[in-house]
């Protein structure tokens, strides 16, 4: 990806989007609007044929290829009030050059498994397919989601798709930050991203504290701007890091295992909560150890500010 003189001239474009109806401003940037940055690389997620299976564990500790554990055993907090969710997945990108094959799949997945599994009313999720996952319809969508939800309350915001690296002005002090990448552009590649610091000034003074960010794109591991008490941030691969997808799954890797083997097949289900060993309750925590000890190439980043294991 060359320097930003290809990727803002699709600034020009913003003189004809729509005008969102809030604006958030702080220390002079206007966060409701794309930003300006510089030495912008385009973290494509990379579509492969095969990948070897880790060798991870399936309900039941141990046997995988990670030492550490997210989950404690302890169940948190359950959720006092309604759950919402706003759900992104883009593979039809402007052009060709930058499609994927299976993002979308991942939403149509993660949207399947909040109402199936969790008790997420469709109605409390807004679900943005490709070219429906513009800037514009993603920031609207967290106003949306701030403007009605109340304290007790629990969000889900889920991305897959391509992510991003530059130094942009966000109103943080990172050197180099990390992004998502918009279904906004040209065919050319250059597209608008929505910012790490730009994503916490939409998130700021939420009125729920239950917050769970999960991202299966490139670069994800940079995320942990918006990691606070009370919220947790589940990331596809290090900062540096490109994510997978393949055929094979028929999904992006982080997602396969972390919403299907992890959650709907119940192999993550280490713990049993409910008392009830039929039937599986898969915590955040626990789906993150059991993808983090199968996913190969990658490696999956979590920062848990809930108190103890959180059941969404």
């Amino acid at each position: 990806m060359k320097k930003l003189s290809a990727i803002f001239v699709v600034l020009v474009v913003l003189l004809s989007l729509p005008m969102v109806a809030s604006v958030q401003q702080r220390h002079g940037i206007d966060y409701s609007k794309p930003l300006y940055a510089e030495d912008v690389k385009i973290g494509h997620k990379i579509t492969v044929d095969y990948i070897p299976k880790a060798g991870g564990f399936r309900g039941g500790r141990g046997g995988g290829t990670s030492t550490t554990t997210a989950a404690t055993g302890i169940l948190g907090a359950p959720v006092e009030g309604e759950k919402y969710a706003i759900v992104i997945g883009i593979a039809d990108y402007p052009g060709t050059s930058s499609d994927l094959q299976y993002t979308d799949d991942d939403a149509q997945l993660v949207y399947d498994t909040l109402i199936n599994v969790y008790g997420f009313k469709p109605e409390n999720i807004i679900f943005l397919l490709n070219m429906d996952a513009s800037f514009y319809n993603i920031y609207n969508a967290v106003m949306e989601l701030k403007s009605k939800v109340q304290p007790g309350d629990e969000v889900v915001f889920y991305f897959s798709g391509h992510g991003s690296t530059g130094r942009a002005d966000d109103g943080d002090d990172e050197v180099i930050d990390e992004a998502i990448v918009t279904h906004d552009g040209n065919p050319d590649g250059s597209f608008i991203l929505i910012w790490d610091g730009q994503l916490r000034a939409w998130f700021e003074d939420f009125p729920t504290d239950r917050i769970i960010f999960i991202f299966d794109s490139c670069y994800s591991g940079g995320m942990t701007d918006l990691a606070a008490e009370g919220r947790i941030v589940v990331m596809a691969s290090g900062e540096r890091e490109f994510s997978l997808e393949s055929a094979e799954w028929e999904h992006g890797q982080f997602t396969y295992y972390f919403f299907l083997e992890g959650i709907n097949y119940g192999y993550a289900d280490v713990y049993d909560h409910d008392g009830d060993p039929s039937t599986p309750d898969v915590t955040v925590e626990e789906a993150f150890d059991y993808t983090l000890a199968n996913c190969e190439q990658q490696t999956p980043v979590i920062a848990d500010g809930f108190t103890n294991d959180l059941l969404p």
